[in-house]
């Protein structure tokens, strides 16, 4: 039952939640998965074809070798568009040392059905779900997008067991948050209420 004020506590862990890039080495728990991954397949679908399936990566020698394979690429990409903002990612994509999944303890990609139009978006509503249901469990997470390009690397696929009938939609990563810096501040929105 909602009040006037704030509806139980999701408001607080919408407003709370953050990208994590700095985890300790404590290992997520299969059960805390298997919470978050339900709270996931209870977002919305067009039609309701729920075209999403999952793959739980803990292998770190694996995620370690599908961020060397999309380092290089990323190195030319956010070369060529080098927009502002960019300059410290590109620097850390430089170091031999940085990893795209932030050492981060697992890795879960949600994968959409190639053949279902709404997949993307079905499947992106469904990652905001896991990110929330894994604050409020005191579980840090990020979408690491730069990670789908393994789609470009076959024997990367198979190992990650990505069926062909389906396209990486949201590589999530998870774990326990180390000391995190502030949050930044959210821009107020640009509202236009029509009467």
């Amino acid at each position: 039952m909602m009040t006037a004020t704030e509806p139980i506590e999701i408001f607080s862990v919408i407003r709370e939640r953050r990208s994590v890039r700095n985890y300790t080495d404590r290992e997520v728990p299969d059960e805390a998965l298997r919470a978050i991954i339900a709270a996931g397949v209870q977002a919305p679908t067009a039609l309701g074809l729920q075209p999403w399936q999952f793959v739980v990566v803990r292998d770190r020698d694996l995620m370690q070798r599908a961020s060397d394979y999309c380092k290089p690429i990323l190195v030319e990409k956010v070369g060529e568009e080098s927009r502002p903002g960019t300059e410290e990612f590109l620097s850390a994509l430089k170091s031999p040392e940085f990893n795209i999944f932030y050492n981060a303890p697992v890795l879960v990609l949600v994968l959409g059905a190639r053949e279902v139009v709404s997949s993307v978006l079905d499947c992106t509503l469904c990652a905001e779900n896991m990110m929330l249901a894994a604050w409020a469990l005191g579980i840090g997470s990020c979408w690491i997008g730069s990670a789908a390009l393994v789609q470009q690397n076959p024997d990367l696929l198979a190992v990650l067991k990505v069926p062909d009938d389906q396209q990486i939609v949201a590589p999530l990563i998870f774990g326990y948050p180390a000391p995190l810096l502030q949050k930044p501040e959210r821009r107020e929105p640009r509202i236009t209420w029509i009467p």
